[in-house]
């Protein structure tokens, strides 16, 4: 039995139709924290069970049986390291044989901000004793793309990273991933540096867009406290403006770029390209 945490999330989804590819349904079960709002993932054949990181007495049962876990990290800055932790726990009570987690591109060296709490996780996953699979995933290509209405609007990409590179893959990418690790063998205690195979700036990414839409698009470059200002007016909450600031301000001293090719060998297949992305966003 293969348990998928955060089921009901955007890369959760796509790891359990990954998982589909690969296992029957009946070995499959989504953890959600509620059951009621995943009525399309029951239509898929897989098991529901409820699952809140923040209500620990809700994992005993949800790990029963399970062989394998995939914790997917939790949207919640600030609260993420003690509630994966009580997933760590509950994992351990069920003797499960694997533990996957979703973390960050070089969680262990990285100085984003974003990589501290994955990192506590990891080192909780390490002393917990469990075969565990660490995967660093980097950058989504969606964290562009699914924003890109502004600008088309206005002509204009926001962004503090400079001429930094971004090796993103698309969140299937990822997902595809987890999924062939849960299913495969021989992935204990092992670390994936996952990332795109192809680096991009933003200003390539504006090209890219304008390229596509037939709508002149650039890129301004702004300094970090300039665009968490910018992202906090777009109604942003503060936390967040905060962290994708930081996160730009990483990618101009290259804490998003890679030169692993990692992703590509779990996937048999080169990684989802810029114009892939771009052209699926606009043209959908």
């Amino acid at each position: 039995m293969i348990v998928v945490t955060g089921a009901t999330g955007k890369l959760g989804h796509h790891v359990i139709k990954g998982l589909l590819k690969k296992v029957p349904a009946t070995q499959i079960v989504a953890a959600v924290r509620n059951p009621e709002k995943a009525s399309d993932l029951a239509a898929l054949g897989v098991q529901l069970r409820q699952a809140d990181y923040s209500k620990p007495v809700t994992l005993a049962s949800t790990f029963a049986g399970a062989e394998k876990v995939l914790l997917i990290s939790s949207n919640e800055l600030g609260e993420r390291v003690a509630q994966h932790k009580a997933v760590i726990d509950a994992a351990i009570a069920a003797n499960v044989k694997l533990l996957a987690y979703t973390s960050i591109l070089r969680a262990d060296t990285s100085a984003l901000a974003l990589a501290t709490e994955h990192l506590a996780t990891e080192e909780h996953i390490r002393s917990s004793g469990l075969p565990f699979v660490l995967l660093r995933n980097g950058w989504y290509l969606e964290n562009h793309t699914e924003v890109l209405g502004p600008a088309l609007q206005h002509g204009t990409i926001l962004g503090a990273a400079q001429d930094g590179k971004l090796a993103s893959a698309s969140r299937e990418d990822y997902a595809l991933a987890a999924a062939t690790v849960l299913t495969g063998e021989g992935h204990e205690n092992k670390v994936y540096e996952l990332a795109g195979d192809n680096s991009y700036t933003l200003s390539e990414l504006a090209a890219e867009v304008s390229k596509i839409a037939s709508v002149p698009v650039a890129y301004k470059n702004l300094t970090p406290s300039e665009y968490e200002t910018a992202l906090l007016g777009f109604g942003l909450p503060a936390a967040l403006a905060s962290l994708l600031a930081n996160s730009d301000a990483g990618a101009a001293k290259g804490e998003l770029d890679s030169t692993s090719h990692d992703l590509q060998a779990l996937l048999g297949r080169p990684t989802t390209t810029l114009t892939e992305a771009v052209h699926a966003a606009i043209t959908k």
